[in-house]
């Protein structure tokens, strides 16, 4: 009896999943599990999927926490590419359509440089949005947050109830309020001087 080719050393395993909600910008993630690959994990965009390498020993959760992990990682590679203005105003109102019914209208959303104590600010009475350009460079998720939180302050003043059940409605809410509260401890904490030969 001849062995499942889908087993023998060196074949691939394939299978499709759409990725986690909230998550990267592809449409679909396509798993390939190798018996040559030991240990290592990798991922790379190949047209509108996100393809993820792993080695075929793996469970299915360590699967999807690894699939997890290369999006984000994917999502940060990305986001060091600075988005101009016009295109923040575009992904404000792709959010907005999204999470809010189209209800948040900003009339201008823009990086700013001069917010060094907070992330973002709205003015709901010109409709405009300020993001702080520290969150350049930070993953997807985390600037998506950003730009919900002050879309939010369009349809709700204020941190009331109203307003955090409006941003419910994103699945990412909790991590990136983790992500950006770890950000500020970790600037926080003391620079220790480097050791003799580093």
């Amino acid at each position: 009896m001849s062995a499942d080719p889908l087993h023998r050393a060196g074949s691939h395993q394939r299978s499709t999943t759409s990725p986690p909600s909230g998550g990267s910008r592809a449409g679909a993630v396509e798993v390939r599990r190798s018996a040559r690959r030991r240990r290592t994990v990798s991922a790379y965009r190949e047209g509108d999927r996100t393809v993820v390498l792993i080695p075929a020993r793996m469970s299915e959760a360590e699967e999807q926490r690894w699939v997890r992990v290369m999006l984000d990682k994917l999502a940060a590679q990305e986001s060091k590419r600075v988005l101009g203005d016009a295109e923040l105003t575009e992904r404000a109102q792709r959010l907005s359509d999204q999470y809010f019914d189209g209800r948040a209208r900003p009339a201008s959303v823009r990086w700013v440089t001069n917010q060094n104590t907070r992330w973002g600010s709205c003015t709901p009475a010109e409709g405009s949005i300020r993001l702080s350009h520290r969150l350049q460079g930070m993953p997807e998720y985390v600037v998506d947050y950003v730009l919900l939180h002050e879309l939010a302050h369009l349809l709700v003043p204020g941190h009331g109830p109203g307003f955090w059940q409006l941003l419910e409605a994103y699945p990412r809410t909790e991590r990136a309020r983790g992500y950006l509260e770890g950000v500020v401890a970790a600037d926080r904490l003391p620079h220790v001087p480097a050791a003799r030969g580093e």
